[in-house]
């Protein structure tokens, strides 16, 4: 019995005095498990006179009925004490000024692509896209530009292999859409085609052998050069005022017939005069034209019964105009001062 009452103080203590779950799991199984103190002494209950062991049994049992209550008790305590510290670890100080997420920026070329997009789809075209590795037969032949013709040269280009080529111009995803449209009997047409182009090209402060160009294409019955006029000075005024004007001066693309460069008011001077204009008044802007007949017959259109007018933009050409930057290779350097200058959320 002497050995059971120093059973039952030691074990008492040492469960009070722990403070860890682990160690209190192990006394667990110290005083409650088969092979532990507890159990060792309730062998020594053959010894005993007869008369005795029950009242022997009776006090282990109570023991360890004790020891399992006061682990349990003890348990609750620790698990309590652990959330606790867990609350205060993550605590959060909302009075703290808090980390301002980091937003990304819109590229510039994307702004002034997405501007134009909104402007023509408001007018009812539709955006058309293409393969940036196109075939010479859209690229250049279907363009009214065939093989050995001198036009080609100012489009010296790189050639995957003899009949593919990294398109120079978007006028690739007209032609493609012109024979869709004349196979589908989807006539009239009213499209723009953004995106990347390539040409071999030096690389200087106006010039990239890479640039993103937006064509435009309308086919349809009775389309005038009036309504390409009316079309652009539309554009024009979107992009850099309600108070410009264009004009159309005479040129020469092998796609459209006749063919016009077209000029807007300098949006610095409004006309005047100044650096930016070259003291002309008048900025180049884009090329466009009435569409050539040849083009219209080798899509499979009806050339007598369908007219129409096409255009071309680049957009880095109206980003550095609207945004008054000097080198386009500004564009391309990923110089994130530079990007951040046109961050709508700051």
């Amino acid at each position: 019995m002497k050995r059971l009452a120093q059973l039952k103080e030691e074990g008492l203590a040492k469960i009070e005095a722990c403070r860890d779950l682990n160690v209190l799991q192990t006394l667990r199984v110290l005083y409650l498990g088969k092979k532990g103190p507890v159990q060792e002494v309730m062998k020594m209950m053959k010894e005993l006179p007869k008369e005795d062991r029950p009242a022997f049994g009776q006090q282990v049992n109570e023991i360890k009925s004790l020891f399992a209550s006061m682990i349990e008790e003890r348990k609750q305590v620790l698990e309590e004490e652990a959330i606790q510290k867990q609350i205060e670890s993550e605590k959060i100080d909302i009075t703290l000024d808090g980390l301002k997420p980091v937003i990304g920026t819109i590229h510039p070329l994307m702004l002034v692509q997405q501007e134009i997009e909104d402007v023509f789809i408001g007018l009812g075209y539709t955006v058309a896209d293409g393969p940036e590795v196109e075939m010479d037969l859209y690229n250049f032949e279907r363009a009214n530009i065939p093989k050995d013709h001198p036009a080609r040269d100012m489009q010296d280009t790189f050639y995957i292999n003899a009949e593919e080529l990294l398109r120079t111009h978007t006028t690739a995803i007209q032609t493609r859409q012109l024979e869709k449209c004349a196979k589908e009997h989807a006539l009239p047409i009213k499209v723009i085609c953004p995106g990347k182009v390539y040409r071999r090209d030096d690389d200087d402060a106006t010039h990239s052998h890479q640039f993103i160009q937006c064509e435009g294409l309308v086919i349809g019955k009775d389309i005038r050069l009036s309504d390409l006029k009316g079309t652009l000075l539309f554009l024009a005024q979107k992009m850099f005022g309600e108070s410009r004007t264009i004009r159309f001066r005479p040129s020469y693309f092998q796609f459209t017939e006749p063919s016009v460069e077209v000029d807007v008011s300098c949006h610095v001077c409004g006309g005047k005069g100044c650096s930016v204009c070259k003291g002309t008044g008048w900025i180049e802007i884009l090329g466009a034209g009435m569409v050539h007949p040849n083009v219209l017959e080798m899509a499979g259109i009806d050339s007598k019964e369908y007219s129409g007018f096409a255009f071309g933009i680049g957009i880095e050409r109206v980003a550095m105009l609207k945004y008054g930057i000097q080198d386009i290779r500004n564009f391309y350097t990923n110089d994130i001062r530079f990007l951040k200058t046109f961050n709508r959320f700051e």
